[in-house]
């Protein structure tokens, strides 16, 4: 979806919005590391994300795969930078034919940074000279495909003196067919209002989105204003002057500053606030929490998990809820279905899941796993290291690169208590019988809805417990199981191969909807990938070390297992006391 409609439709509505901007780490884990924490921001409702990429096209393809995913996997709209310094008209069109066939529909065309060791522009160097040539190219090559977004300058590009100028140059990018402009990070509001209010007599019509960066540290703080010839109020050296050396201090302080900029800008009549985040999370967070910019749940869990914005995907409503921390896998292993689940889950065998060509890896280094995770020794030392994931003194488990769900801190102590006692837990959910779709803590869809979820459990258990399980599970009539090894050998109660909704729910004016199932086919497929982060969790680890050996031998030796507790009307913790005694 193009963005200029979705940001007129909140402008109409004379709704807040924001949007967050992120860069290409340069290494491959700081990749993997970036997709974990747009994936969490997105639940701070962002209603896009742009990404940058270097001068000359150098990370256009990193750039482009951020976007695409971003997309694909989260469901929330990407706008990819593009800048024409040393560029040709090959580079941009095979960058921007790309973007088309990837779904990517929206582009913030710019001049961008100049080459490396450069100290001026020299226009002579490239086939684009300004932005305004790559707008006009873009609209002309592409008609109405593309929304094009340009860079303001509240401040001047080069200083206060270009001002005037400069609006110039916005009216013209406007002329040749831009919709939106997101501006260069400022610090003085005054300043930008009045900037705005030229803009508007200078009939530029566009919508103005202020780039707004929290300040993180002196140092870096004094760089980049330097660089960018930002002006900073006094007050601001003033305040950061007497804690300059504490960084705590100084990141508290920046988000101060941001959120007194949104409340003087809210004021002043802007809607839409664009957050220059450099990869990180907090300070962004914590400004929208302080000026109350929080999404409702609606827009942030439309489904408890992210619908994708392929195209090819649109309708999907239904997932197994095997993949709920893995969505990128999920993803990949289903894109070459012709089509998607919309309503009920179907036959998961035709098309078949793609297997895992390149197996699964642990999203740390070795240096930061063996840091969180230690050394294993013995099967109680991974016993507490799940026991401690789950009561929230870890952060990070090789099946999960995010904390427990908000939801599970209803059963955390249960959880606990039977990771305790050997059986590792790596999914879950509590029960919930009617809460109104707009609940924090259960709430998904839209509102004036209820929805309801069944008790379910997935962990690792010792084939030495299995027999004293299976007996216990047996005598329950409104438990469904399933358990496999890494062999593949399936044990379960349940007589037909069908889907099991275990979470759904009632809303106005809607057929039922049941987006999260159990499914026989679907955790055969998983089984995959859940044993082998025991072997990405060994490779930490020397292979002939006895660390390495031990968590082999738990993919090797111990099963995988499912349970639903089907009667959604008990209590959560009715599905701990299975294992109670064993």
């Amino acid at each position: 979806m193009k963005l200029i409609d979705k940001v007129n439709k909140a402008l109409e509505d004379d709704r807040c919005f924001w949007s967050f901007e992120y860069f290409p780490p340069k290494t491959q884990q700081g990749v993997m590391n970036l997709y974990d924490r747009i994936e969490r921001m997105c639940n701070l409702g962002p209603l896009f994300i742009d990404v940058t990429w270097r001068w000359g096209g150098k990370s256009s393809d990193l750039t482009l795969e951020l976007c695409s995913n971003s997309q694909t996997v989260y469901g929330v709209e990407a706008n990819m930078h593009m800048t024409c310094t040393n560029t040709n008209f090959e580079l941009i069109k095979n960058a921007l034919d790309k973007a088309k066939d990837q779904g990517v529909q929206n582009i913030l065309a710019l001049r961008g940074d100049l080459p490396d060791n450069s100290v001026e522009f020299d226009p002579s160097v490239g086939e684009f000279k300004y932005a305004t040539d790559l707008v006009r190219y873009i609209r002309q090559t592409y008609g109405d495909y593309f929304c094009i977004s340009v860079a303001g300058y509240p401040e001047g590009c080069l200083g206060p003196e270009d001002i005037d100028r400069d609006i110039e140059y916005l009216k013209a990018k406007q002329d040749e067919g831009a919709n939106m402009v997101v501006t260069q990070l400022f610090y003085d509001v005054d300043n930008f209002l009045v900037w705005v209010d030229k803009c508007r007599k200078a009939g530029i019509t566009m919508p103005i989105l202020p780039g707004i960066m929290p300040i993180q540290n002196y140092g870096g703080f004094k760089r980049m204003t330097d660089l960018c010839r930002i002006k900073v109020p006094q007050e601001i050296w003033d305040r950061l002057e007497p804690i300059k050396d504490d960084d705590q201090a100084i990141k508290d302080y920046g988000i101060e500053v941001a959120a007194q900029m949104i409340r003087q800008m809210q004021a002043g009549g802007i809607r839409g606030f664009h957050f220059y985040t450099i990869n990180l999370e907090r300070s962004t967070r914590l400004v929208l929490e302080r000026v109350g910019l929080v999404p409702a749940v609606s827009e942030v869990r439309p489904l408890p998990w992210n619908p994708s914005l392929s195209e090819k995907r649109a309708g999907e409503n239904v997932r197994p809820i095997f993949w709920r921390n893995h969505a990128r896998s999920y993803i990949k292993r289903t894109e070459l279905w012709d089509e998607f689940p919309n309503g009920r889950w179907g036959d998961a065998r035709s098309p078949a899941y793609g297997e895992l060509v390149h197996g699964v890896q642990v999203r740390l280094s070795t240096e930061q796993a063996v840091r969180r995770w230690g050394t294993p020794a013995s099967t109680d030392d991974v016993k507490e290291l799940f026991v401690r994931f789950c009561r929230g003194q870890l952060d990070t488990l090789p099946w999960s690169d995010t904390p427990l769900q908000p939801e599970s801190a209803l059963i955390q102590a249960r959880l606990a208590e039977i990771n305790s006692r050997g059986f590792l837990t790596i999914n879950s959910q509590p029960s919930c019988n009617g809460a109104a779709s707009t609940d924090k803590m259960h709430g998904w869809g839209p509102p004036n809805g209820f929805v309801y979820k069944k008790a379910y459990l997935e962990f690792f258990v010792s084939s030495s417990a299995m027999k004293d399980l299976l007996a216990r599970l047996d005598t329950e009539p409104t438990v469904t199981y399933h358990a496999v090894n890494k062999a593949g050998e399936l044990l379960t109660n349940c007589a037909e191969d069908s889907a099991n909704a275990v979470t759904w729910g009632v809303f106005p004016s809607k057929e039922i909807l049941q987006p999260t199932i159990v499914e026989r086919v679907s955790f055969l497929a998983w089984k995959d990938e859940a044993f082998d982060f025991w072997n990405a969790w060994a490779r930490v680890y020397d292979r002939a070390s006895p660390a390495a050996a031990l968590l082999r031998a738990f993919s090797d030796e111990w099963y995988l297992v499912n349970v639903v507790e089907n009667n959604f009307q008990k209590d959560s913790a009715s599905i701990f006391e299975l294992f109670d005694g064993l």
